[in-house]
């Protein structure tokens, strides 16, 4: 698994295209008021459900507010199998709104 800081993310977004997924793992609540374009919301303790959704794409991106859910949901998709996990664990949504990125409501 890849371990990648927020800088990195954020230095990455402009060659995503739809085989990429950043997953967003923080709370409906933390999501809503604020995320990165195009991310997806599935709360880290529930990210094993969705492990054949992720199959399809070829790298996901998982982060959260700081680093540490992001660990974990990328520790449990990896245990699952999954070889397509790069961790956001240096840094997270709170780093993103320092730096003035923009952000999606």
């Amino acid at each position: 698994m890849e371990n990648i800081s927020i800088d990195q993310l954020n230095e990455r977004l402009n060659s995503l295209n739809d085989k990429h997924l950043i997953l967003d793992v923080r709370t409906p609540e933390e999501f809503n008021e604020g995320h990165i374009k195009g991310a997806r919301n599935v709360p880290h303790e529930e990210v094993r459900a969705i492990v054949d959704e992720l199959k399809d794409y070829e790298t996901v991106y998982v982060h959260c507010k700081m680093g540490g859910r992001a660990k974990m949901a990328s520790q449990n998709l990896t245990g699952a199998g999954l070889d397509n996990i790069v961790c956001v664990g240096d840094g997270g949504m709170q780093k993103w709104r320092e730096m003035g990125w923009p952000l999606e409501k």
